[in-house]
């Protein structure tokens, strides 16, 4: 409602109220206007309240008009409905009582129908009021709100029946009886009033305004009331009737009630003193109408007669002098209160800001009292906590250690109880907690116990958590390489003193194929989650007699204990090989099939631990070298080899450190002109003076990843020559060979790159040659790799082409430049026809491609006649011109310019 509206309505009720007044001295009859209508104006007007509330009530529910009353612990919506529910009691009355004045002409001085209509509609009213200014909080407080009240409500009775009905008691007689009839409506107002007038002082601010009218209708309403009870006394109307314009007034102000207070903010908070003593309104209610009867009490009783004015003045005197030393103890009260306020106000701000719980426990263990913290530290509700005994959150095998809390009660004693409990959280979990709980004592208040609880379920999980990782790998949760170590010694020492030695003792190692080329490509974190992955497949293939390990890196091992056949170590180890091999792996968005490589070692009467586990991995190594997804079982002569293999890699290494390492360079002729095209490099170690081929060492540093750093220096140091060639002018180009590992590196093409631009060669003369397995590794990371390379203008060729890795097919996933045949198509060229007919179609299929098409290993002259029949381009071999140094090759394109085929 708007506030022009607001006020047209204020101003017709105005008017109505005193057409209404004017009506009581407007003779009709023998009475006036407004006698005459009596009671019907007055039940409209209640009837039109008690609608308006309802309305009002459903508005408010609907648009959370009193949405700030509700922090305060407010209900607008209940209040407003209750308060109807009142006025349409009022209604019923006043039509109740204007049928029965139509219909009966009996004494007014009984208890009609319409009178009980009009009394149930104080206790509604009481329960919407208390809505608005809900009741002070707790039993004890809100007994003494009542007691007082009830203390007020005497005194006042007491002025009231001596200043107007103890007259009319002395005249009525014999007919004093009916009084008590005519006294019911102002007693019961009286008490009313009493009980929630002090409410009115201490209700919320944001309902300030609406406690405000209610209570001022009450007390229009009341007065209406005191002064139709003199009317049913006298038996004339007072004043022309005016109860009723009076009673008309009070009801338009209820019903106007939500009109009026909607959408306006409600008064700021005020004190009433400056010590707080609002607090205590219903007492100062009930000591200042102590004081007024007192005063009015003495000064009738000394006009009475035959009572000597001493008694009555001492008695007077006496209340006052009690009254005002009942005002010393409520300043010492509020006193008193305003320090226990600011002491748990102290309590409170310090509960609010510790990172600790606190908790007030009753006797029982329900929580009188939770800090703010718990909801953060436990992820509880408030409500959640309160609802239940605090011990249904302790876990069982706990609870004995509670009895010595339960002990402070009895003992009293000064002295907290440590202690340490687990804790059941919102979210199920168990927490571990630190508790100092001591006895919690407040005036006038029951016993309780303060309980001070930390969380330290942090500090327990990092113990436990040092604990595990000390026997445990973190990224499979498996036990570690010190677990096994340990286990399997006191697995091999308890066989050593056992009655049944016969049973046999195995270790299985197992090494993930190809996961190196994961973590490069998808990084360390994927390829833990690749790990852990694999260790639940592996953990759902051991049974109870065996102990499944991480070893390091992507290496597992397994210890089997009590096995009384060897082959089921063996069957074991392939089903684990299966396992692994079965699915692919899911990495990021991308699935990646691995194999793995097992090696068996068994338990000798006189092995030891070290020896044992050493076993295991020299087969798992064996395994490795003969290929991916293969089980080898340990033999004597593997430990020779792999000491052997190790002895090989230091040796690369110190080879490339010292500068042991040269370069040959193998023509690429063109087979039409027999003019030298290109060079491929070939790398040579000179192992003590002997000249060693790439065969011999190139597996080696694959395997240790030396041929990262030594593809680096090739690709350098054959950049270098060739563009010096060609700074002579010798238009001829380059061939590098790449291995899987060097194009998966960190930085490889960046790499590249930046040997091009340090040795000024264009990279259009330089070709990278991989092999076709390039095309199938990683899931396509590697032919990303090439793709960038040839984003550079580096031209790509397939080497060994031809040789079973699915080419055809393949061979769409990456623009390559140029494919060479592998030897051994070469060898049998004329001799099998198979291969005679393969080799042509390769040929063919290179050039409907565009392809460049390179025939390796030409060695005899009718090979050499076949291959320019069928159109191939390009040849190498012994044939076309062998491996040699620079210096060979500047005397054979510098000299000859060609070679004599």
């Amino acid at each position: 409602m708007g506030t022009r509206a607001r006020r047209l309505w204020i101003v017709g009720l105005g008017v109505l109220f005193l057409v209404y007044v004017a009506g009581a001295f407007v003779p009709m009859g023998p009475t006036t206007v407004t006698a005459t209508f009596g009671e019907w104006p007055t039940a409209l007007a209640a009837g039109a309240a008690g609608l308006s509330l309802l309305l009002a009530s459903r508005r408010w529910a609907t648009t959370g008009a009193d949405r700030e009353a509700h922090v305060d612990g407010a209900d607008g919506p209940a209040a407003l409905r209750h308060l109807g529910f009142a006025a349409l009691a009022w209604c019923a009355g006043g039509v109740t009582h204007g049928l029965t004045r139509l219909l009966s002409s009996s004494s007014v001085l009984s208890l009609t129908l319409g009178d009980l209509f009009a009394l149930a509609a104080l206790p509604l009213f009481v329960v919407g009021f208390t809505r608005f200014a809900p009741w002070p909080g707790g039993l004890r407080t809100a007994m003494r709100h009542i007691t007082d009240s009830y203390v007020c409500a005497a005194a006042v009775f007491s002025v009231v029946w001596l200043l107007l009905f103890s007259p009319l008691y002395e005249e009525l007689g014999e007919g004093a009886g009916f009084l008590g009839f005519a006294l019911v409506y102002p007693v019961a107002d009286i008490v009313v009033l009493c009980l929630l007038v002090p409410l009115v002082f201490m209700s919320p601010h944001s309902t300030r305004r609406a406690v405000l009218l209610a209570i001022g209708a009450l007390i229009v309403i009341a007065g209406s009331d005191m002064i139709g009870a003199l009317t049913r006394l006298t038996g004339m109307p007072i004043a022309g009737g005016v109860e009723h314009p009076i009673k008309f007034l009070g009801f338009a102000l209820l019903g106007a009630l939500p009109w009026l207070v909607e959408h306006r903010p409600g008064s700021e908070p005020r004190r009433i003193t400056g010590r707080g003593l609002y607090r205590f309104a219903p007492e100062l209610a009930a000591v200042g109408a102590v004081a007024v009867a007192a005063v009015v009490l003495t000064v009738a009783g000394v006009r009475l007669s035959g009572v000597a004015p001493v008694l009555p003045l001492a008695a007077g005197t006496a209340v006052i002098v009690l009254l005002v030393r009942v005002l010393g103890m409520l300043e010492e009260n509020a006193t008193l209160a305003r320090m226990v306020r600011n002491r748990e106000g102290h309590f409170h701000e310090l509960a609010r800001n510790s990172g600790d719980v606190i908790l007030i426990l009753d006797r029982d263990g329900g929580v009188f009292y939770v800090s703010p913290g718990t909801a953060e530290a436990f992820g509880y509700r408030l409500d959640d906590v309160l609802a239940a005994p605090v011990t249904a959150l302790i876990h069982p095998e706990d609870l004995a250690r509670t009895k010595s809390v339960t002990d402070l009660f009895s003992e009293r004693g000064s002295q907290g109880v440590h202690l340490r409990l687990r804790v059941r959280a919102a979210d199920g979990t168990w927490r571990h907690t630190e508790s100092t709980a001591s006895l919690y004592e407040q005036p006038g208040e029951p016993d309780r116990l303060l309980v001070t609880t930390r969380d330290i379920s942090a500090q327990v999980a990092l113990q436990d958590e040092v604990e595990h990782l000390t026997f445990h790998d973190g990224v499979t949760g498996l036990p570690n390489r010190a677990y096994l170590e340990e286990r399997a010694s006191d697995v091999l020492a308890h066989r050593a003193i056992s009655d049944e030695p016969n049973e046999d003792i195995a270790v299985i190692f197992l090494d993930l194929d190809g996961f190196t080329s994961v973590n490069d490509s998808a990084g360390h974190v994927r390829g833990d989650h690749l790990l852990g992955q694999a260790a639940r497949r592996l953990r759902a293939e051991v049974d109870s007699n065996a102990t499944l390990a991480r070893w390091g890196g992507d290496e597992f091992a397994v210890l089997v204990e009590g096995v009384p056949l060897a082959q089921r170590v063996v069957d074991l180890a392939e089903r684990l090989g299966r396992v692994i091999a079965s699915e692919p792996f899911q990495v990021a968005d991308r699935e990646i099939m691995l194999t793995a490589s097992t090696g068996v070692a068994f338990a000798e009467p006189t092995t030891d631990s070290g020896e044992l586990l050493r076993n295991a991995d020299v087969a798992m190594t064996r395994a490795k070298e003969r290929g991916a997804g293969h089980v080898e079982v340990y033999a004597a002569h593997m430990h020779d080899m792999v000491v052997s293999r190790l002895e090989l890699q230091i040796r690369l290494r110190e080879a490339l450190a010292n500068g042991d390492f040269f370069l040959e360079y193998q023509p690429v002729v063109d087979l039409g002109s027999s003019q030298v095209t290109s060079v491929e490099a070939l790398v040579r170690w000179d192992r003590d003076g002997e000249s060693v081929g790439p065969d011999a060492f190139l597996g080696a540093a694959e395997e240790s990843g030396l041929i990262v750093p030594l593809g680096e220096w090739i690709l350098r140091e054959a950049c270098e020559k060739v563009a010096v060639w060609r700074l002579s002018d010798w238009d001829i180009g380059l061939s590098v060979n790449l291995s899987v590992k060097q194009v998966l590196s960190p930085r490889f093409v960046e790499t590249v790159a930046g040997v091009l631009a340090e040795t000024g060669l264009s990279a259009e003369v330089l070709t990278m040659e991989v092999d076709e397995e390039v095309l199938l590794d990683d899931g396509g990371e590697a032919v990303q790799r090439l793709a960038e390379l040839r984003e550079l203008g580096v031209r790509l060729a397939i080497d060994d082409y031809g040789m079973g890795y699915a080419s055809l097919a393949h061979l769409r996933l990456l623009s390559v430049d140029a494919i060479k045949i592998d030897p051994a198509f070469i060898a049998d060229l004329g001799r099998d026809d198979t291969v005679t007919l393969l080799t042509h179609t390769i040929i063919q299929l290179g050039r409907d491609l565009g392809v460049q098409v390179v025939a390796e290993g030409i060695e005899r002259p009718e090979q050499l006649e076949q291959l320019r029949a069928m159109g191939c381009d390009h040849g190498q071999g012994f044939l076309v011109a062998r491996p040699m140094p620079a210096s060979g090759v500047e005397s054979l394109v510098g000299g000859e310019a060609g070679v004599n085929l």
